[in-house]
């Protein structure tokens, strides 16, 4: 055991996994993007690979210590990935390039930003990509200027002209996004060039004949709101229209039909205080003039494609504490399920109409390619060969059903040979909007089944995939009633006799580290609770997150909901906190900014009554990372201190110094 990939915490974070998938046009090549830590594991930088349809071995494609990403294949059948890999007339900025079927790759497109997200129209080979112009600049040659006067005079000033200003970790305001067509010849035209802000984080998609994209289009409305909807664009012309707006409600991820006379998007109501927001996949008329919404059962959609013939939508989302993949007839809105025992992304149908290939990932395995076929229902995958295979577990997994001991859906990770009785932990999903069902690199049980922890994983109310029902059960975020659930699954799971009911911690990040940092003035039943960019002052946090115009509609103020407030916000409870607290924030965080950890950690430190230096609290702050910790580096710093800080408090072992900080 001593061997085992989980223990070596450097080993762990330097294994290769799985990000993205692409299918050549006649379905004779399948890509996929790998992730692996550069030379100097200072980030991860990822190469592509070709993945085997049948048998054999994966072969690597791309090097260069720069990375290869978002690949999408040519119509005719050159592979287009964008990297900032170094070129003869380049900069260091990520451009587009095409590597043939035999030869080296080369520059299909670059300009001054760097470009990205390449869609191609199956059936002309037009390609267009995302570009930027700085704000207030028409033309190329100015905007590259403009952007060598801001670097060489480290200008980094914004001036803002409205909202969002920021989006989870970086500045928005200083640039427009455009959509631009790359040319033959190698030049890109833009055909947005009055998009100011409306393409922020922008999602498209084009014709099969190349001559329209359908994308997503951010409109201001008054008082700080905003709306997406969508808008078509004619390629050669650059008109647009706009085929879904409605005040009030957003559109996402429109994805237009190969023969551009419909689309599918994700119509969307942020929800209110007395109201659940409401999610609708639907089918339109590029004409606006009708839709339908697709029945998708308790199914939470995340991702939707369209077949090569555009009349199947496949569609991808959290179902049951696992995933789903179902087939949309797009004439009847008729509803067929592929697939139900994972999480499924990336969905690539074959040219054929046979088979889709997709990456799965569950509790107990990685991102893997698979192959599911069309005309089969609740089938079992076919498993591809990987260049990123799950290291076997340390430990067993067990579901456990809604029905035993509370209405909530769990999974439980449990060491092979425990320290009898295991300690505990709790985890505590994100989101709220999220399911424990898929594998994380990021928050791994495997990694502290392997040091002989039992993890239990729940989806309480308001997580995804179960319907309406569960989110309603706690809306609008009620703290009290999802701590209620979690700790009725956790009572009945302690009653197993391979398990310690007194060596016990509570951990969780985003919306987790928010409960875990009000379950810390609730109750001192655990040794240890770990919050990671967790929400702390509520009437702080909805104000100054980058999310503060959903935070607002939702919640309201303190003086509409006094209430609400004093029962939900976590700081209102400082005085009953007793259980040792590891906080973990990233600087870069604009999500959850870091304030909330500096307020905590100002609050935890100033209401200690004792000497500072028994002081039990941490503060393991990253300056550099965001809402996630990104880098491998990083990575196995906070591995090595969460579980530290965890085998101090609640198995009495001395501190361990890390190997990095």
């Amino acid at each position: 055991m001593d061997d085992h990939p989980y223990l070596d915490l450097a080993a762990f974070t330097a294994l290769p996994r799985l990000t993205g998938l692409a299918l050549g046009p006649d379905g004779s090549r399948l890509v996929a993007s790998l992730q692996q830590p550069d030379a100097k594991g200072a980030r991860y930088a990822s190469s592509l690979w070709q993945i085997p349809l049948a048998d054999g071995e994966p072969a690597r494609l791309t090097r260069s210590d720069k990375g290869e990403s978002s690949p999408v294949f040519g119509a005719d059948g050159s592979l287009l990935f964008v990297s900032a890999r170094p070129d003869a007339d380049a900069d260091d900025e990520p451009a587009l390039w095409a590597l043939p079927p035999s030869g080296e790759p080369r520059v299909l497109a670059r300009a001054a930003g760097g470009v990205g997200g390449a869609v191609v129209a199956a059936g002309s080979g037009t390609v267009v990509v995302a570009g930027s112009r700085l704000a207030g600049t028409a033309e190329d040659g100015d905007d590259a200027e403009r952007r060598t006067t801001r670097k060489d005079r480290k200008i980094t000033a914004i001036l803002h002209t409205g909202l969002p200003i920021r989006y989870w970790d970086h500045e928005l305001g200083d640039e427009s996004p455009r959509l631009l067509v790359a040319e033959v010849d190698g030049s890109l035209r833009d055909i947005t060039p009055d998009a100011g802000a409306a393409l922020n984080e922008a999602t498209y998609s084009i014709s099969a004949d190349g001559s329209k994209v359908l994308t997503s289009w951010r409109v201001r409305r008054r008082h700080g709101r905003t709306d997406l909807t969508t808008v078509l664009v004619d390629v050669a012309t650059a008109k647009r229209t706009t085929p879904a707006d409605e005040d009030g409600y957003s559109f996402n991820g429109p994805q237009l039909a190969p023969d551009g006379t419909r689309f599918a998007v994700a119509r969307e109501h942020a929800g209110t205080f007395e109201r659940s927001f409401d999610v609708r996949l639907q089918l339109r008329a590029i004409d606006g003039s009708a839709w339908t919404d697709v029945d998708l059962g308790d199914l939470y959609p995340s991702e939707w494609t369209w077949s090569r013939d555009g009349r199947t939508l496949f569609v991808t989302g959290d179902l049951h504490g696992r995933g789903a993949v179902l087939a949309v007839d797009a004439d009847t809105a008729a509803v067929s399920r592929l697939a139900s025992d994972a999480v499924y992304s990336a969905l690539c149908p074959a040219p054929d109409g046979d088979s889709l290939y997709a990456l799965r990932s569950s509790i107990d395995s990685a991102n893997t390619p698979v192959r599911l076929a069309t005309g089969l229902v609740d089938q079992s995958p076919q498993l591809l060969p990987t260049p990123a295979p799950t290291p076997p577990l340390p430990g067993t997994l067990v579901e456990i059903a809604a029905t035993e001991g509370a209405d909530v859906h769990s999974w439980l990770c449990l060491p092979p040979e425990p320290d009898q009785p295991a300690p505990l932990m709790l985890w505590i999903h994100g989101g709220p909007f999220a399911s424990y069902n898929s594998w994380s690199w990021r928050w791994s049980p495997w990694v502290a089944v392997a040091r002989g922890y039992a993890v239990l994983m729940c989806d309480p109310a308001l997580s995804t995939g179960y319907g309406m029902g569960l989110i309603d059960r706690a809306w609008p975020h009620r703290a009290g009633v999802v701590w209620s659930e979690l700790e009725s699954v956790l009572d009945a799971v302690l009653e197993r006799p391979e398990l310690d009911a007194n060596r016990t911690a509570c951990l969780g990040g985003s919306f987790g580290g928010y409960m875990t940092n009000w379950i810390a003035g609730h109750t001192d039943r655990f040794d240890a609770i770990v919050t990671h960019a967790g929400l702390w002052a509520l009437d702080q946090q909805h104000k100054t997150t980058d999310a503060a115009e959903w935070k607002t509609a939702i919640f309201g103020t303190p003086a509409e909901h006094p209430d609400w407030y004093a029962e939900n916000s976590p700081n209102n409870f400082i005085d009953d906190i007793v259980t040792p607290m590891l906080v973990v924030h990233g600087n870069r965080d604009y999500r959850v900014p870091v304030s909330e950890a500096l307020r905590l950690w100002w609050d935890l430190v100033s209401h200690y009554q004792n000497e500072p230096s028994t002081l039990p609290h941490r503060f393991l702050q990253f300056t550099g990372e965001n809402h996630w910790v990104l880098s491998p580096a990083n990575a196995q710093i906070w591995y090595e201190k969460v579980l530290g800080f965890c085998d101090q408090q609640v198995r009495g072992r001395p501190a361990r110094p890390s190997a990095l900080l």
